[in-house]
């Protein structure tokens, strides 16, 4: 039987309500991963299970500190503990950040899976059960070795870098645009894989073994109709920021306004990233902001872009470079 790692989080996942029927105002941290793990007694038959707490907060609390202190711990688990997999009980609103950041950071081919509820352990209807009971049986599945840090919820299996979650409250919040889910946990259990991911990570990512000490900070700004570029200027003034991520209109535009306040920032010093606010398709690099030296997202949401240029920039300031790890992570 295979030895599972829970991680504890938080999130709503842990949550409890007044009600059955609240599916908005409830409180995260009110359940540990021991009571969760404990309110589904299947799982003993899956896998030998055992939790640690890191934290018991709503994911809008996690921060970069939080990442790498699981990292930490997912190394030392599946290394020196020779655990065989890895499942984090995480809040939903940021989890594909975290799911993100480790799938390009872990060094390991063992399984590490995240998941979390759109609904209250107190709620009808909870996905609590369902979802963890399903992440321990992909942790513990021979196949889901190599395939870098998997999210799993509402049945499916989503590859950490395209997954998304695309609503505020329904159980099928998280989507793979464009690529779709690797794979999906059957009515039986059994898990079935139809794709595999591309994009480098874990053992074969160019971070698989960066340090993490002083990672820089970088913002994300959304552009509209209108925008001034006073947001840009302020970043740039401030010292506090070694780059900017901005979530363009259409294929990663800017207002005129922005364009000027961006050329600035590229002067003292800020990394510019050129995403998009739309949902879906490429970045390309187009004519127009041959002005700028900037790198393009690719297909990755603003929110990911900035997770890798903070890692960029712990192993190179070289804009070529750069933009070949976006490239290919």
């Amino acid at each position: 039987m295979k030895r599972i790692k829970v991680i504890s989080l938080g999130g709503t996942i842990s949550a409890l309500g007044k009600n059955r029927l609240d599916f908005k105002n409830y409180t995260s941290g009110k359940l540990t991963g021991e009571e969760l793990i404990e309110a589904i007694p299947e799982i003993k038959d899956i896998a030998q299970v055992d939790i640690v707490q890191l934290d018991n907060i709503s994911s809008t609390a996690i921060n970069k500190n939080h990442w790498i202190q699981l990292r930490e711990m997912v190394h030392t688990y599946l290394y020196e503990d020779n655990y065989d997999g890895i499942v984090i009980t995480h809040g939903t609103s940021t989890l594909e950040e975290t799911a993100y950041f480790l799938h390009l950071t872990v060094n390991s081919e063992k399984p590490v899976i995240l998941t979390g509820a759109q609904r209250p352990f107190s709620a009808m209807s909870t996905d609590v059960h369902l979802n963890l009971l399903h992440a321990i049986v992909v942790a513990a599945h021979d196949e889901s070795q190599g395939k870098g840090v998997l999210v799993v919820s509402n049945e499916t299996i989503s590859n950490a870098r395209n997954v998304t979650k695309t609503d505020t409250y329904a159980l099928e919040a998280f989507q793979s645009p464009e690529l779709g889910f690797l794979g999906f946990i059957t009515g039986d259990l059994k898990v079935m894989y139809y794709q595999e991911p591309v994009q480098r990570h874990t053992v074969t990512s160019a971070f698989k073994d960066v340090s993490l000490t002083n990672m820089k900070e970088v913002a994300i700004l959304y552009s509209y109709a209108g925008a001034t570029g006073d947001l840009i200027e302020y970043i740039a003034k401030s010292g506090n920021y070694a780059g900017i991520v901005m979530a363009g209109t259409g294929a990663g535009r800017f207002s005129p306004k922005e364009d000027e306040a961006l050329k600035v920032a590229e002067e003292k010093g800020l990394f510019v990233v050129r995403s998009s606010r739309v949902s879906s398709g490429n970045v390309p690099h187009i004519t127009h902001y041959s002005f700028l030296q900037a790198i393009t997202a690719d297909n990755l949401s603003p929110q990911k872009a900035r997770i890798l240029l903070m890692l960029a920039l712990q192993k190179t300031k070289n804009i070529d470079e750069i933009q070949e790890l976006f490239y290919t992570h």
